[in-house]
């Protein structure tokens, strides 16, 4: 019922402001369990497919935002509810991906549609990065359910680092035809089955998207981002220190020539002939 509720008045405000365009809506089952496994651009890819959907999606979410106290955290977490979220703590990266791993497939045997990125975070730069195989692979090789790739279409561009108010424009949402990986079923467990499983999963996505794809994990670019960012500021910091380090030191020499140019005047003036 609240989801229900959330999709007309969230769901319904999305599509009269933003009026996100679709292609591939035939694709998505009327009934029974799929997998939707979405590139990630904008905190709101979560919003916008739903909102296009005739059936619920549920995607997880940090649990960050279901157990914030006070007013504004129960709010929040009755939002995330709302809209389709399930909370997983990702205090520890093994066991957040198992909790996340047993949320979908509990979504899945239900009969419902489970939401996925398989980036396993956003995009840093729009760019699509390779996926990580452990979550997609392991429920769908799990619960034989069919794995849809979705691509969003300029979610980033909305609202940039830094802005605070969204730009109204058209987003895309592009839904690929499902994947059958039925003939992995029961190998799971098999590192290279579900790298392959994955692999096929993003060159779906990147077909669909159209980014440029980094064999890299996102993740990763995260961090390598975040230490030039670092050191480029410590760089920054070295070189104000520097120039501020050369600044004193020309003042002290021009303060030492000063005082030397003030002495021989004082003692030509202490001279008879002036000179």
């Amino acid at each position: 019922m609240l989801y229900g509720a959330m999709k007309v008045t969230v769901g319904g405000s999305l599509k009269l402001a933003f009026r996100p365009w679709v292609e591939g809506l035939e694709h998505i089952p009327a009934e029974g369990p799929a997998i939707l496994a979405s590139n990630h651009l904008s905190f709101s890819d979560s919003f916008f497919l739903p909102a296009v959907l005739d059936r619920k999606v549920t995607f997880i979410a940090k649990a960050e935002y279901f157990n914030t106290p006070g007013v504004k955290g129960r709010l929040t977490a009755a939002f995330f509810k709302g809209v389709g979220q399930l909370p997983v703590d990702r205090s520890g990266a093994r066991g957040a991906g198992e909790a996340a791993i047993k949320s979908g497939i509990e979504v899945l045997e239900r009969g419902e549609l489970f939401g996925i990125y398989p980036e396993g975070t956003r995009s840093p730069d729009g760019r699509l990065y390779r996926g990580k195989p452990g979550g997609l692979a392991r429920v769908a090789l799990a619960t034989g359910a069919p794995v849809i790739p979705v691509a969003m279409i300029d979610t980033e561009k909305i609202q940039p680092p830094g802005k605070v108010m969204p730009k109204l424009m058209r987003p895309g949402i592009r839904i690929g035809e499902p994947l059958d990986f039925t003939r992995y079923q029961g190998m799971e467990h098999d590192r290279f089955v579900l790298r392959a499983v994955t692999d096929e999963v993003m060159y779906e996505i990147m077909k669909l998207s159209g980014q440029e794809y980094v064999d890299m994990y996102a993740t990763a670019m995260k961090r390598q981002i975040a230490e030039a960012a670092k050191a480029e500021k410590e760089a920054g910091k070295a070189a104000k220190a520097a120039l501020a380090q050369a600044e004193k030191e020309q003042a002290a020499k021009e303060k030492e020539q000063a005082a030397g140019e003030q002495a021989e005047r004082d003692r030509s003036a202490e001279r008879p002939d002036g000179r």
